[in-house]
């Protein structure tokens, strides 16, 4: 059985040139400038000339073009620390699941508390994450050969 690579991106596939999806990037956004002025007045205001529309679209057009990618690598220290604190608290809500589970349970076959208050459930839920984490990379990459 062969197994065919993904097909390009639409963008990379129709061979439109750079200053082509530039175009269509400022006449789109400035479509949706205009939209937003005409039906979403109560939040979009947007006042000038006709050509207030085709500025304001050329300039989110530039900032996403150029300010965007900084702005990327600027926040990616706090897109890195949002990502573990959603895992941690995700592992912290399998470890509070399981400790209620065991406490409807016999005590005398299964009993898990977890001590240390915040600090003890974050490390216990790392410390699960990690195992998880690698686990899954071992399999999955066995998986795969």
């Amino acid at each position: 059985m062969t197994i065919n690579p993904p097909s390009p991106m639409p963008s990379e596939s129709s061979g439109t040139s750079l200053p082509i999806r530039l175009l269509i990037s400022v006449l789109v956004t400035v479509g949706v400038v205009w939209l937003m002025a005409a039906y979403l007045d109560q939040y979009f205001q947007l006042t000038g000339s006709p050509a207030a529309f085709v500025i304001v679209g050329a300039l989110l057009t530039l900032m996403n073009l150029f300010v965007r990618p900084v702005l990327a690598i600027v926040t990616l220290p706090l897109k890195l620390f949002a990502t573990i604190l959603a895992i941690i608290v995700v592992n912290g809500a399998f470890v509070w699941l399981t400790v209620k589970i065991t406490d409807m349970m016999e005590p005398a076959l299964v009993t898990l508390r977890i001590f240390g208050g915040p600090f003890g459930w974050i490390v216990v839920a790392v410390v699960f994450g990690l195992t998880h984490w690698i686990t899954h990379r071992i399999l999955g990459s066995q998986a795969r050969d």
